[in-house]
């Protein structure tokens, strides 16, 4: 009982501190499953992207789609990765035109180690490893220069909570930019 009573506290003191991020609509994270009335072509992208080999827990893979022309957003660890991503979605019918502004992460050995850390401390929490189990896992870590960026869906607002607290423990981050979408406010 003290517990949900602290749980509550926290929620409601990080809600008032504007711990919320507003998400860019056009936005469509490749791993968030869409909506009934999703057009054919964004189907279509969104499943291509979510099954390329090289899909990990440490890329975030976005896409907008307007008309026949799909734009390729988010940021990836390997340049294959980026490659792959456009060449897939050219073959998707009715798309005429393909723009790649997928950013390809700088090699660092440091902002390795800050994945593995964030990973550990996310996903290594029995309160939060059921996100992990999917094939590609609903919370992704992308680390740019020791800033870390949470991208994806959880279950509710102190899931949300309790992945930003951890993040924010890992050593030599510099920052922690959550754009976690809690799952029945999206």
């Amino acid at each position: 009982m003290e517990t949900t009573a602290r749980r509550s506290a926290l929620v409601l003191l990080l809600a008032t501190c504007g711990f919320a991020q507003s998400r860019d609509p056009a936005h469509n994270d490749a791993f968030v499953p869409g909506s009934s009335d999703e057009s054919k072509i964004a189907t279509e992208v969104r499943h291509r992207l979510v099954t390329l080999p090289y899909y990990g827990v440490f890329d975030d893979l976005a896409f907008r789609v307007n008309g026949t022309t799909v734009t390729l957003l988010g940021a990836v660890t390997q340049p294959v990765l980026k490659s792959d991503a456009e060449r897939v979605v050219k073959k998707v019918e009715g798309v005429m035109q393909v723009v790649n502004s997928i950013e390809v992460l700088p090699l660092s050995p440091f902002d390795d180690q800050i994945r593995r850390a964030e990973y550990r401390a996310i996903y290594g929490d029995s309160a939060l490893d059921r996100y992990g189990f999917r094939a590609v896992p609903s919370i992704h870590i992308i680390v740019r220069n020791s800033h870390v960026t949470l991208e994806g869906v959880v279950a509710n607002q102190f899931d949300k909570t309790l992945i930003n607290t951890k993040a924010n423990a890992v050593p030599n981050v510099f920052s922690v930019t959550n754009n976690l979408i809690v799952e029945n406010e999206k």
